[in-house]
């Protein structure tokens, strides 16, 4: 039956938020279970595409990433894609009317890694983090309002900068493998060579301004996803703030983490401050 190759389909992408990202599979397992799914299929489409264009480096990766695409569209056709991962989105697409302007930028973003390893100006960054990373946040508040247009509006610009801070900690965070093992510098004018204190002052400031506006969206959040997305909120503020604490010459010869046990710590924390009505 299809609707048992649909919970199949759902718990795949499941499995690989499970497994390629333990921060953010507590943060989905704090949600609402009702969107649950739909949120661990956005996941799976995303980390999949990611995946091609930063890992699979054996293999023709734009041969891949197209074909990706090009199945995408075809399950999206024919409500159906033997690959679990684009049947499961295929139906978070549909039943949460994610437009396809927020599929075609995160794709454009992931194309661009193939060919493009120096953002030079502000534009081409920026360009990059709303494909990148913006428009997951965007497709997430789509599950999020269920349907509200109103409610969507009012809160897309918060989500964009959720997303986009997020996204600049990953970048700092990983700024080592970016410059020596992808040989990308998606921060304009800095790389391993010129990163010093003062250009990481200026990259926190600019995250934690990402997290002051977001904060104000998180807030007016529906109940069934606001605990989840403060959640990943606290923890990539706590990252954010290693980094900050870290001298700028380690960032460039290490990779920050939270381990396990502050995870753990964390959650407790998040858990105490919701039920206290401080979010």
């Amino acid at each position: 039956m299809k609707s048992l190759f649909d919970t199949v389909s759902f718990k795949c992408s499941k499995l690989v938020t499970q497994n390629y990202s333990t921060s953010f599979s507590l943060a989905v397992k704090m949600l609402s279970p009702s969107i649950r799914e739909a949120i661990y299929s956005i996941y799976g489409f995303v980390r999949f595409a990611d995946e091609i264009v930063d890992s699979f480096h054996d293999y023709d990766k734009e041969g891949l990433i197209n074909d990706f695409e090009k199945e995408y569209y075809k399950s999206m056709k024919m409500g159906i894609s033997l690959n679990p991962i684009l049947n499961s989105f295929q139906h978070t697409v549909k039943e949460y009317n994610i437009t396809d302007d927020l599929v075609q930028a995160f794709l454009k973003s992931m194309k661009l890694d193939l060919i493009k390893s120096t953002y030079s100006s502000q534009t081409e960054y920026e360009d990059y983090i709303y494909g990148s990373a913006d428009v997951v946040g965007l497709m997430c508040l789509k599950v999020f309002v269920k349907g509200n247009n109103q409610k969507y509006e009012q809160l897309k610009n918060e989500a964009m900068r959720l997303g986009s801070a997020f996204q600049k900690v990953n970048f700092l965070r990983d700024l080592k493998d970016d410059n020596l093992v992808l040989n990308r510098n998606y921060f304009p004018g800095v790389d391993l060579n010129s990163f010093d204190e003062n250009a990481k002052t200026t990259i926190i400031n600019e995250i934690e301004e990402d997290f002051r506006i977001a904060y104000q969206g998180i807030v007016k959040l529906p109940i069934e996803a606001q605990f989840g997305v403060y959640t990943a909120y606290v923890y990539y503020k706590k990252l954010l703030k290693k980094l900050k604490n870290t001298p700028y010459y380690e960032i460039g010869n290490s990779r920050i983490r939270v381990s396990n046990y502050t995870k753990a710590g964390l959650l407790a924390q998040s858990f105490v401050t919701y039920k206290l009505k401080l979010v």
